[in-house]
């Protein structure tokens, strides 16, 4: 008897499960059968209101609650496939109950074989739900960025990949570009020209930065020095601006054998400097970064010898050599208008050195990476952000290091930032070629575009913004050998959100 009222159980479980599907492929029929007609019921709807929008906002706005109705749509579908599912097992657990050794399960255990059935169903519904709306925001975002991101030029001459990329802070306002080359090269932000070419150093030029109120750049190197040299540039007759613009999420992938175009030999009728003013010694492995403390009295350089250094500008002699860190040094910088250092490291930490009082040089450790931190750089007020190779940036705020107050989570390893003063933007270079702005609460904002006739075609490695040009306000560089001037235009409502 138990066997035979546990058949007719199951077979009332499947006339039911059979009627159930019946339904439901009639509740799809019906549901594919209206959808085309809901998109213009929906625009109809909109167009008898007095709607203020302009035509295109209000037309991606429908396309967009479109695509949120066939979303919803598949998840009540797969719903009720679930729910058709669970009715399934429970009718299958409630046969087996019956015929355990002829006889009934306890309730208790037959709650606990149908719960944890059951959460495994709950389980794939949360996923499939996450994924689904993940799609959602992800439309939103692409549809509602209104960010411009123009093209202005493209910087090539080099020979070897460009590690890093400065604006002069004063005039004449030149770029600058450290390459692997052993080379550094100034040019005209308005027509691309080369106008003077560094060639002091025996191996790779690291970094660049230009000083505070005189034309005289420092540059890092392989060849275990920092140089302080002089330059006068005379800026030639500004050539039409291209007209090369698309919004900021555009990406056209390509292959990584397209290389730029342009003379192997370096740009041409480029004046060559070969000496430097001053050269700053006393490191044991390469330089990887230099910079200017403010005044420009004073100037830092960080190392692979795991130590930074302070040097008097006018001696070159060292004045500190500030030890610590455990690993190879990736970065340095120094804060706008304090006497305020900061160092990266290989070994996951940032630290920051204070000599604001003469007589006290502190300096506070931050753990706040699980990799490599490839730079970190302060911002005009009390920040400091930090980018590192476990794909993260952090904003952390000066007065309270415990923990940072913004974090940005991205998919690839981030290499050299820069932060704007005005508009307080974060541009972040990334190994897969991406450069991508985010505001200082760590709110993406856009993505330059990345296609066959603009954008970096290898790891781009650094940024630099530049407060005092309105055509090319970003700079980007990397190992395709090339820097790219881009006008980044972002209306206050997205960085307001």
């Amino acid at each position: 008897m138990p066997v035979e009222g546990g058949s007719a159980g199951g077979g009332g479980g499947v006339r039911r499960a059979k009627q159930k599907r019946k339904s439901h492929s009639l509740s799809i029929r019906r549901t594919n059968s209206t959808e085309q007609e809901r998109p213009g019921t929906l625009r109809d709807a909109v167009d008898a209101q007095d709607s203020k929008l302009p035509m295109s906002v209000r037309s991606n706005l429908l396309d967009l609650f479109g695509q949120i109705e066939r979303e919803f749509e598949n998840l009540y579908i797969e719903n009720i496939e679930l729910r058709r599912e669970i009715d399934t097992l429970n009718d299958r657990l409630s046969a087996d109950g019956q015929t355990v050794d002829g006889g009934d399960l306890t309730k208790g255990a037959l709650k606990t074989k149908a719960s944890h059935s059951t959460s495994q169903l709950s389980q794939k519904l949360k996923t499939t739900y996450k994924a689904s709306t993940s799609k959602i925001v992800s439309s939103f975002k692409a549809t509602t960025s209104r960010a411009v991101c123009q093209l202005v030029r493209e910087y090539v001459g080099h020979r070897d990949g460009i590690w890093d990329v400065g604006v002069t802070r004063t005039a004449p306002v030149v770029l600058g570009t450290a390459s692997a080359d052993h080379s550094a090269m100034l040019w005209s932000i308005e027509t691309g020209k080369c106008l003077l070419k560094y060639v002091g150093h025996a191996g790779s030029v690291n970094s660049i930065k230009f000083h505070p109120t005189e034309q005289m750049a420092l540059t890092a190197s392989g060849d275990q020095t920092a140089h302080i040299w002089r330059y006068m540039v005379q800026l030639p007759m500004a050539a039409p601006v291209p007209e090369v613009s698309a919004p900021c999420d555009e990406e056209v992938d390509f292959s990584d054998k397209d290389e730029v175009e342009g003379d192997p030999d370096g740009p041409s009728e480029c004046p060559t400097l070969r000496l430097a003013s001053a050269t700053l010694r006393s490191h044991q492995g390469v330089v990887i970064c230099a910079d200017w403390l403010v005044g420009g009295k004073q100037a830092v350089t960080a190392s692979w010898d795991r130590a930074a250094n302070l040097y008097d500008v006018e001696t070159s002699e060292l004045v500190h050599s500030l030890t610590g860190h455990d690993q190879e040094l990736t970065h340095c910088c120094t804060h706008p208008t304090q006497r305020l250092v900061v160092t990266s490291s290989r070994d996951t930490t940032f630290r920051l050195w204070d000599f604001r009082d003469p007589s006290i040089h502190s300096v506070n450790v931050f753990q706040g990476h699980t990799d490599t931190v490839t730079s970190a750089v302060f911002t005009m007020s009390d920040n400091v952000v930090s980018g590192s190779d476990d794909r993260t940036v952090k904003v952390w705020d000066l007065k309270n290091m415990r923990s940072p107050i913004a974090t940005i989570r991205t998919d690839s390893a981030v290499n050299r930032i820069s932060v704007s003063v005005g508009q307080r933007l974060i541009a972040l270079p990334h190994d897969n070629r991406q450069v991508r702005l985010f505001d200082m609460a760590g709110v993406r904002l856009a993505r330059l575009p990345r296609s066959n006739r603009q954008g970096h075609r290898r790891m781009v490695c650094c940024t630099a913004w530049s407060e005092d040009n309105p055509s090319c306000n970003l700079f980007t560089c990397g190992f395709d050998r090339q820097a790219i001037g881009w006008n980044i235009n972002i209306p206050a409502l997205l960085q307001e959100k």
